[in-house]
């Protein structure tokens, strides 16, 4: 097995071609479940699509690659329920949150920043919970994965696209474009279909299905949404900071952080995760689901009432629009104007308290109404796949096919922006490994 650095540890040619323990692809769930299972007798093999293991996680928090969230295993298992606690539930009756604990408590959050330093990659915890190497370097943490798997004797065969799974005996038969593999235990970290470009293709849901399984139909999650709402383009680019997203009409909010403005509707992380709460209602509206972007969370209307009467009293001579510039980006303020019907020359000594009320309503409850999600393939994360209620969580083994061990995105578990659904990926992977290498 050659290549360190910056290039894959591959094995072009396995003399047996047999393997203890087949692993279905080397994306972070599927590198993870290798390191793990290599500790267990059984030898292990990574069949991997692409030219180079872990291209999706290559591309994960800018290229920093925020690999985990600071918290609790409990803490990490609720940030995956849904909505006020009616999540997808075509995965079955097992809550995600409780899917996940078993795996989560195994192999931490904790745990995961151990065995990243303690083969010399340190990390640090930002103060919104976001944990990233301190190098802020994707590519090191991919590296450290495949040095790691070479160390403890992975095979990693690259550009080997799986083409069927059988069920054979008490094991399996791969076919890898002409090959057959025996297996005894095959591990599937296929992943999901967001970010085709990566390899993420679907395969994993086919091999599901034809070894008994079924599958919640893929959605986009974590992706940017379209709203009714055409103005929206003309700020295109445009970014809010920490602002609050809320539901209509008890208004309590769902997500939080900056949002940015598209040609089609909102994105930026606080939408991203507000995505994934409303992904099951959107194919069922017709009209468009309502939500509110508080712009100041930090004070409520009446004190921004205040604040803003002593600020305009202070410019009485510029225009309202001009004003509001100094505290958040002039497009957007211009478009406050409007909306609120004071228009983008108003001067702010002629502004009335009943429009100066309209427009601190139209601050703390900006309306917009979401239509759609963008497409699957602008989705950071896919929501659907094999069904929660057909692996136990214990050990990730199918519950339907002896042998057959699940992990990563291609499960139907989702969470939130920050670590989180990486730390999944880990928590999975490593169960699955440890779990098919048992004798």
């Amino acid at each position: 097995m050659t290549g360190r650095g910056t290039r894959d540890s591959v094995q072009t040619s396995i003399p047996s071609l047999k393997a203890g323990v087949c692993i279905v692809g080397a994306g972070p769930a599927g590198l993870m479940a290798a390191i793990h299972a290599a500790a267990g007798p059984l030898p292990v093999l990574v069949l991997e699509t692409n030219a180079t293991a872990g291209r999706k996680l290559l591309l994960t928090g800018g290229g920093r690659c925020n690999f985990t969230h600071a918290g609790s295993p409990a803490e990490i298992a609720k940030a995956f329920e849904g909505l006020r606690g009616a999540e997808n539930h075509a995965g079955g009756s097992v809550r995600p949150g409780r899917f996940l604990r078993h795996g989560l408590y195994e192999f931490s959050p904790d745990d995961v920043r151990e065995f990243f330093h303690s083969r010399g990659l340190a990390s640090t915890v930002e103060p919104d919970g976001c944990v990233f190497p301190v190098n802020n370097q994707a590519v090191d943490v991919r590296n450290l994965l495949t040095r790691e798997a070479e160390r403890l004797g992975v095979h990693l065969l690259s550009q080997a696209r799986v083409s069927e799974i059988i069920a054979a005996g008490e094991g399996f038969i791969v076919r890898v474009q002409e090959r057959r593999i025996p297996a005894a235990r095959i591990i599937l970290a296929t992943g999901g279909l967001s970010w085709p470009q990566t390899g993420s293709t679907g395969d994993g849901y086919r091999f599901a299905e034809r070894l008994g399984h079924a599958i919640v139909p893929p959605k986009p999650a974590l992706v940017p949404l379209i709203t009714r709402e055409t103005w929206v383009s003309e700020l295109a680019g445009v970014s809010l900071a920490d602002v609050e997203i809320r539901l209509p009409p008890d208004r309590r909010p769902v997500a939080a952080g900056n949002t940015l403005f598209t040609q089609r509707g909102i994105g930026g992380p606080a939408i991203l995760d507000l995505s994934r709460l409303l992904a099951d209602a959107l194919p069922d509206q017709q009209h468009g689901i309502p939500i509110e972007i508080d712009v100041f969370p930090e004070m409520d209307e009446s004190r921004m009432d205040r604040h803003l009467q002593e600020f305009l009293q202070a410019v009485a001579r510029k225009a309202v629009a001009n004003a509001l510039a100094e505290f958040m980006p002039r497009q957007f303020a211009q478009a406050l104007c409007v909306l609120a019907g004071c228009g983008r020359d108003l001067p702010a000594g002629q502004l009335t308290s009943e429009k100066r009320r309209q427009l601190v309503r139209t601050i703390k409850r900006l309306p917009l109404h979401v239509t759609a999600a963008e497409p699957i393939v602008k989705a950071t994360v896919t929501r659907g796949g094999v069904r929660r209620d057909e692996i136990d969580p214990r050990t990730m083994e199918s519950k339907v096919h002896p042998g057959l061990f699940f992990a990563g995105e291609l499960i139907d578990l989702d969470g939130p922006c920050g670590g989180y659904n990486l730390q999944m990926c880990w928590s999975t992977g490593a169960l699955a490994g440890r779990s098919a290498a048992r004798l």
